[in-house]
């Protein structure tokens, strides 16, 4: 039978036995003191604010007593402001996929669940800015600091971990490390000490939902990343060897990521993850050359919203993405390195770096369907040395002086185009002129067919049945009129009116079946 452990910086005292309401320990630090028991629940008193301080966990529960940390009470989220406190040391175990990623140092995280499985936390509002006197945002040597930081080592697969309506804002990180445990919500795997005995380590079963992570850096949400990463090199990845080394059983859904340093939301090394529902607003803010300029051998002067790393088969749905900022990547999705990823039914409006990108020579079997583009920016499709993408049954709405596929990178530097498939979209050019486009520039392997094409001089050379339309409102009711602000909720949801300008007037088809 588990505990109830109250806590309350309101009511109560360190004196307390912290077995009910009235007899709540004062701080944190008591807990950090206890051992965890399966069936154990930590309750924070909502209206607390506990200053300087942390909740790093090391055990969990089991699949029948899972441990809690939840609220009690009234009023506002329990707050936990952890100033730069609750320091931990993370070790990989060796180095990253590159070489050149920072791979071991001291860490921040306010809450801490070091090989702790069946776990549940909820309800709580977490914050990780230190403010020290004399730190640069760009600070080469800046801490790596979390809001929530989740590492498996010695304990073989983890289990059934949830976050449930976080709300974790300005966690000031370091900007240029990408996988140590850096941003808002990070999950990652290091190598066991030993493996042979206590197994590979992996998690198999997470669910992060209905979080708000804002004003964070450097990542918004990351999963899954692996010491493991050296079995996920082949081009296409088979399936044993994803479940084997890699993460299984992984939810993202219904969260909000806005004003994040970096990368939005990321699945790493995971086989089958579900990407649904979330919200993405104002990505990669410190991903400029203004301020990205103390990263010395680092690199990483990319970032992207919504995308997955070496995953297999990541399939990524009813998301929605706006205005993240213009960079080498600057997309709402990209496809990078993966087997098997599928885009469909997802929104992107006004995004820097266009629409998708399809990122490198392991980059295989993608799918991007069903997915409206409306006003992003630079170039709609940014293929890279992928092998493959089928794009079909979208519509892109393009805003004056958008290339179709995007042309450079960063200032000069010339896209080295991929494979791409192009067949039975709606591709509108929205400018107050005819555009003549350069349909496969520097891409020679990309190729069209039964496109309709609205507002263009020309059509692609290969395409053998493309339709050609003067005016968008001859096939689509209200085409370009979409949400270009967010709330934070998604909209899409049975019934839902926001997107209802795409349907085709011919029989109200509703492109994204809603």
């Amino acid at each position: 039978m588990g505990r109830a452990i109250y806590v309350s910086s309101v009511n109560g005292d360190d004196a307390n036995s912290g077995y009910a309401p009235e007899k709540a320990f004062r701080s944190l630090r008591k807990v950090n003191q206890m051992e965890i028991r399966p069936g154990d629940q930590i309750l924070l008193e909502r209206g607390s604010i506990f200053i300087g301080e942390y909740l790093h966990l090391y055990a969990g529960g089991t699949k029948e007593a899972p441990v809690v940390v939840d609220a009690y009470g009234e009023g506002g989220l329990p707050r936990i402001e952890t100033d730069g406190n609750g320091i931990w040391y993370q070790n990989y175990g060796g180095h990253l996929d590159n070489v050149v990623h920072t791979w071991k140092g001291y860490l921040s995280s306010a809450v801490l669940l070091y090989d702790a499985e069946y776990i549940s936390i909820r309800n709580l509002e977490i914050t990780n800015n230190p403010c020290v006197k004399n730190e640069r945002l760009n600070q080469a040597d800046r801490m790596n600091r979390t809001g929530v930081s989740v590492i498996a080592k010695n304990h073989g697969t983890l289990h059934e971990i949830e976050l449930d309506h976080l709300y974790i804002h300005d966690v000031e990180g370091n900007i240029y490390d990408k996988h140590l445990n850096n941003g808002g919500i990070y999950m990652s795997v290091s190598r066991p000490d030993d493996e042979e005995k206590t197994g590979i380590a992996r998690y198999d079963g997470i669910h992060i939902h209905h979080c708000k992570v804002e004003n964070c850096r450097r990542w918004g949400i990351a999963a899954g990343y692996t010491y493991q990463h050296d079995k996920f090199t082949t081009l296409e990845l088979p399936d044993e060897v994803v479940k084997t080394y890699g993460s299984t059983n992984v939810v993202i859904e219904h969260n909000f990521v806005k004003d994040i340093g970096g990368d939005g939301i990321t699945p790493m090394y995971c086989f089958e993850p579900l990407i649904q529902y979330n919200v993405s607003e104002n990505i990669a803010v410190d991903i400029h050359p203004d301020l990205y300029n103390e990263e010395g051998n680092r690199g990483g002067m990319t970032a992207a919203a919504i995308w997955p790393w070496k995953c297999k088969t990541a399939l990524f749905q009813y998301n929605e993405v706006y205005n993240t900022v213009y960079n080498q990547d600057g997309q709402a999705w990209d496809a990078d390195s993966g087997d098997g990823t599928i885009y469909q039914y997802n929104y992107s409006c006004n995004n820097g770096g266009g629409c998708v990108m399809f990122c490198e020579g392991e980059s295989v079997n993608n799918i991007f369907r069903y997915n409206i583009s409306q006003n992003d920016g630079t170039g709609i499709l940014t293929p890279v040395r992928n092998v493959d993408a089928k794009i079909y049954g979208n519509i892109f709405y393009i805003k004056e002086g958008v290339d179709f596929i995007r042309h450079r990178i960063w200032g000069d530097t010339m896209i080295e185009g991929g494979g791409i498939e192009v067949t039975d979209n709606i591709i509108i050019y929205a400018g107050n002129a005819p555009k003549e486009e350069s349909w496969t520039y520097n891409s020679p392997k990309a190729y069209y067919q039964s496109n309709t094409y609205v507002n263009y001089q020309n059509t692609p050379e290969g395409d053998p049945a493309p339709i050609c339309l003067s005016a968008a409102t001859d096939i689509l009711t209200a085409p370009g009129i979409a949400p270009e602000t967010t709330n934070g909720s998604s909209r899409m949801y049975k019934g839902s009116q926001d997107f209802a300008g795409y349907r085709q007037k011919k029989d109200g088809t509703d492109l994204l079946k809603l």
